[in-house]
């Protein structure tokens, strides 16, 4: 059983100050997760839209989650150093200049310079929401400790509040793309970054340099290296859920191709998918909530691993929108009451002083899948993607029993984690 014991809590900061939970963390996630949303979506169904190719689909998809493994060590260390709340609001204002540039840039260039500007600007939102995501999640950490065992109930909010976003963003990325062309939709991801940036409280003392705080990328991935190998029953669920997300990476990039090209929707469909899913995630979370106050992490984490598996296998044999679509949300529901365990562990276990380099290292293994299924993407054949995604199910499963095989003692690993 999952103990969740408070930690001390954080450097002071690391917090947001004057303000509550809502109006100091979760509405600045809020709208920087709806931006980070319409990108991530958005993007990869514009370069469709434009090409008409699944395989340069697939390289946007690369493009918008390689730079998150190249940037993940440097956002970990800027957050250890300066604190979240500068990094957040800075990153969040760069994706707002460079998503206002690439709007009118699209308008006024040809069909092969606009795809062009559309990969560069697939590569560098991704790098920005690197950032901005190490650095709200070191504020919901920070959070989750202060709440001790109501840890679990902080993390289904911020889960709730990304998943609420994913229920918006893809739709209205969808529809916006679909209806008012690729500059009303980068607007108003430049419009949602800038609110990001404008309400994010300040921080209330200038970061202290301590002795843990990191001075390059080396000493910034040792770190968190250490720690997580410190710390086997997170270690195990990392792996876990990285294999995990190699299916569900393959889903997100291969949901456009399959619902355009193979089951003859619009985009806007694409975009509902990802809605509906979005929104069985969201009665997940807050079944688990509940679940989380009468049994153990384990436990709910072991059912939500069985609710994953079972669709992604029958996923790769849905013959019709609806089937596809039900088998999607039934997966991100499974998926999403995984997450909160993930977060609430890694709340709990990380120590404050070097949660953001740890928080990085485990993201970079988290977020290796992706760049993986867009190249597998931009190499296989349509015909062969149910294959594909039968041999990603099979690794999903044995990663997940491995996870939820052996028990987990949180209190030890802390102990052994501090002897070194």
């Amino acid at each position: 059983m999952i103990s969740t014991k408070a930690r001390p809590a954080a450097p002071r900061h690391s917090r947001p100050v004057t303000y509550g939970r809502v109006r100091g963390i979760y509405l600045p996630r809020l709208t920087d997760a709806l931006a980070a949303s319409m990108a991530t979506y958005g993007i990869p169904l514009l370069v469709l839209g434009t090409t008409n190719s699944s395989s340069l689909t697939g390289v946007a998809f690369v493009l918008a989650w390689a730079p998150r493994l190249c940037t993940f060590t440097p956002a970990g260390m800027a957050v250890d150093r300066y604190g979240p709340a500068r990094v957040f609001r800075l990153a969040a204002a760069t994706r707002a200049l460079v998503t206002g540039l690439a709007a009118p840039a699209l308008a006024m260039t040809d069909e092969r310079t606009a795809l062009g500007l559309v990969m560069l600007l697939a590569a560098c939102a991704g790098c920005l929401t690197q950032f901005s995501y190490v650095a709200a999640e070191s504020v919901g950490a920070t959070a989750s400790r202060d709440a001790g065992d109501g840890a679990h109930r902080v993390q289904s909010v911020l889960l709730g509040i990304d998943q609420t976003a994913a229920l918006a963003g893809p739709a209205a990325g969808g529809l916006l793309l679909q209806w008012d062309g690729p500059s009303r939709m980068l607007a108003v991801i430049g419009g949602l970054s800038m609110l990001s940036a404008a309400i994010t409280p300040r921080m209330r003392h200038a970061p202290r340099h301590t002795p843990e705080a990191t001075t390059s990328p080396a000493h910034g991935w040792r770190t968190g290296w250490s720690t997580l190998r410190a710390l086997p029953a997170l270690a195990r669920l990392v792996a876990g859920l990285a294999l995990s997300n190699l299916a569900l990476a393959l889903l997100e990039a291969a949901t456009p191709v399959i619902v355009v090209q193979q089951l003859g929707r619009s985009s806007a469909s694409v975009g509902m998918v990802w809605s509906c899913a979005a929104a069985a995630s969201l009665l997940a979370v807050a079944a688990c909530r509940l679940m989380m106050d009468r049994w153990s992490l384990t436990t709910v984490g072991r059912c939500a691993a069985l609710l994953t598996g079972v669709p992604c296998f029958l996923i790769a044999h849905a013959d019709s929108y609806p089937a596809y679509l039900t088998l999607i949300a039934v997966f991100m529901a499974g998926d999403s009451v995984l997450a909160v365990v993930l977060r609430t562990l890694r709340s709990h276990l990380i120590p404050a002083e070097v949660f953001g380099s740890t928080l990085s290292v485990t993201v970079l293994l988290l977020l290796l899948p992706y760049p993986l299924a867009g190249a597998l993407m931009a190499v296989v054949d349509p015909a062969a993607i149910p294959t594909l995604i039968t041999v990603c199910a099979v690794l999903q499963c044995l990663g997940l029993a491995c996870a939820f095989t052996h028990g987990t003692r949180p209190r030890t690993h802390r102990g052994r984690h501090r002897r070194r």
